[in-house]
């Protein structure tokens, strides 16, 4: 009981660091997991890794000009982020690439320009904690942070679900009704793009900006093996990101690993786990397969 008290509660009851990276992860868990059920069943799911390469030049910026304050890097993230967005819109109306194509142009661009910007700045130490994060290393400001992007994102999550489900079964139903009631479709398209930016960039500071993309779609791919309903496939997301993240944080502190590819790596586990005895996974899939007699 000691051993067990030891590894799974002590480091949390001991340290105070710890416990901010278990809030901190468990709020991201609970509103960046459903984003990606969204952007799976939207078949978009590369753009949240495109957008959470996009933020970094304005991290980079905002690191540049004030040194590692998380206000200033947070908004420098969330206006590149919208800003490739948008870019990437005007580029696929005005010329015959399709969004995905001019995204993935434009992101690789801004990857490039936010390391340049912050290795010419910064030193190699400030470079990989602004790529991979430091979940361990969440102070009360970038806690706070988290938390109210999270409650925000819940909160407008519940008020968007309608029109982002119509939008994401029923486009063709959504752009009549629009029509009827002479609102504007593009307005959920819009408000679930600001909710994917704003969590990638209140993932950045815990699990960097290369790795905050895995605990939004992860557990959101997993969860799609396991359920057909929308609401299962929400709730089972942010179950296994959550479990990710309290057993990432548990074998980063252990075995002195950094903290967020460690979680990433245990949502990746939990992935290969739903690949191999989920409904939908390799194992179910061959015991249902007939079986030749003779």
């Amino acid at each position: 009981m000691m051993l067990l008290w030891d590894w799974l509660i002590g480091p949390f009851a001991e340290f105070a660091f710890m416990r901010r990276a278990l809030v901190a992860t468990l709020a991201l868990a609970i509103s960046a997991a459903p984003l990606g059920v969204f952007l799976t069943l939207r078949r978009m799911s590369l753009l949240g890794d495109a957008l959470s390469h996009a933020v970094l030049p304005g991290v980079a910026v905002g690191f540049m000009l004030f040194g590692l304050s998380l206000p200033a890097m947070a908004l420098g993230g969330v206006l590149a982020g919208l800003l490739v967005a948008a870019i990437a819109g005007v580029v696929s109306r005005a010329t015959s690439l399709k969004e995905d194509a001019s995204l993935a142009a434009i992101y690789l661009v801004a990857l490039a320009l936010g390391v340049t910007l912050i290795s010419r700045q910064g030193s190699q130490l400030d470079l990989l904690h602004i790529l991979f994060g430091s979940a361990l290393g969440v102070d009360a400001p970038g806690l706070l942070l988290v938390a109210s992007v999270a409650s925000v994102s819940v909160i407008a999550l519940a008020a968007l679900y309608r029109g982002l489900v119509l939008e994401t079964f029923d486009p063709v139903f959504l752009a009549a009704a629009a029509g009827r009631s002479r609102s504007r479709p593009w307005i959920w398209q819009q408000s679930f793009l600001m909710l994917v930016v704003i969590n990638l960039v209140a993932g950045f500071q815990t699990l960097g900006t290369l790795m905050a993309v895995g605990l939004m779609m992860l557990p959101a791919v997993s969860s799609r093996l396991w359920h057909d309903s929308l609401s299962a496939q929400l709730l089972n997301a942010s179950a296994q990101a959550a479990l990710a993240g309290v057993a990432g944080l548990l074998l980063s502190y252990h075995l002195d690993t950094p903290s967020g590819p460690t979680i990433i790596g245990c949502a990746g586990l939990l992935y290969g786990v739903s690949l191999l005895i989920s409904p939908s996974g390799w194992l179910p899939q061959i015991l249902k397969r007939p079986h030749r007699v003779g």
